[in-house]
């Protein structure tokens, strides 16, 4: 495609959740699904007589599970033998596959693209086809051209692939109108993917002065930790885990609020088995106190909102 006409859309296409915005009336709107959420699962399920994406997806994985797609986003632009790939694949119910030594992933992703449009066209009223991309800092060209590749497969005319914190910044400038210079700290912590990036924003011209991240670390490492950690314990102390897991069930049914230290404790625990991924975060984002001085800072992803990395901001 190469006409630009009609209205565009920003696509967050992430590993566990997308999301899709358009600038209209002065700001970023962020458009809600058919569920009325903001974001979609990044699913793709096939069943003998249909193929189901985002919340139908996902909401019956567990009966679904061989042939439940999802975290195309770790396996796009990435070869087979990838070691990454290659580790990645033991925690995944469906079967990954070759093609000519890449797994066939971009039509996974389309799928979720064009749902992403779908979600767009029911708000706007109109057909969509122009579509910005946003992929990780530290996506390669490969990775960045499998993604551009499956937005053309969803019928899109991708106007351009942008970093991920560069969008959030982007965004932020435009929401909080900044005129005079400003450095902004971009943290970005998503389902399958970190970045952090500085930026100078000044009369609406954004300057990236650094970035760093990590293309294979998010939310999902964090739970993969944990179900490491777990799978590691005696048979009698799984059994306590799970007689411990009912009695806490029956707990929440009958209490909705509970002691502060209870939940402090627990994620202290939390915290513990973590720690090595949480000790990464920090060093790959570059996190000495005071790095934008009175300066803004923001974070994005689907997994910036826990109490640890809010001390971080």
């Amino acid at each position: 495609m190469s006409s630009a006409k009609g209205p565009s859309i920003g696509i967050d296409l992430g590993t566990t959740y997308s999301c899709v915005g358009v600038f209209q009336h002065g700001k970023v709107e962020i458009i809600a699904n058919d569920q009325g959420n903001r974001t979609t699962p990044s699913y793709v399920a096939f069943t003998d007589t249909e193929r189901l994406i985002g919340d139908a997806a996902k909401n019956q994985v567990a009966m679904n599970p061989n042939n439940t797609v999802f975290d195309a986003k770790r396996l796009i632009g990435r070869k087979f033998n990838d070691q990454v790939v290659q580790a990645d694949m033991k925690h995944w119910p469906f079967k990954v596959v070759s093609d000519g030594g890449k797994p066939k992933v971009q039509e996974i992703s389309s799928m979720v693209l064009v749902k992403m449009r779908e979600i767009a066209e029911a708000y706007l009223g109109q057909k969509v086809s122009n579509a910005v991309i946003t992929v990780p800092a530290y996506f390669n060209d490969s990775q960045r051209q499998a993604t551009k590749d499956a937005g053309v497969i969803a019928g899109l005319n991708v106007l351009r692939i942008i970093n991920e914190p560069t969008a959030a910044a982007i965004a932020y400038g435009m929401d909080k109108g900044m005129s005079r210079e400003r450095n902004v700290l971009i943290f970005d912590l998503g389902g399958g993917t970190f970045d952090v990036s500085i930026l100078t924003i000044e009369d609406g011209i954004f300057e990236v002065k650094a970035t760093a991240g990590d293309t294979h670390l998010g939310g999902e490492d964090f739970d993969n930790r944990l179900v490491s950690h777990f799978g590691k314990i005696s048979e009698e102390d799984k059994k306590k885990v799970v007689d411990r897991c009912d009695q806490t069930i029956s707990w929440l049914e009958n209490n909705q609020l509970g002691d502060k230290e209870e939940y402090e404790h627990q994620l202290k625990e939390l915290e513990k088995v973590c720690q090595p991924i949480i000790t990464k975060l920090y060093q790959q984002g570059g996190m000495p106190t005071g790095c934008c001085g009175d300066q803004a800072r923001t974070s994005s992803g689907a997994s910036s909102q826990g109490p640890t990395i809010e001390e971080v901001d």
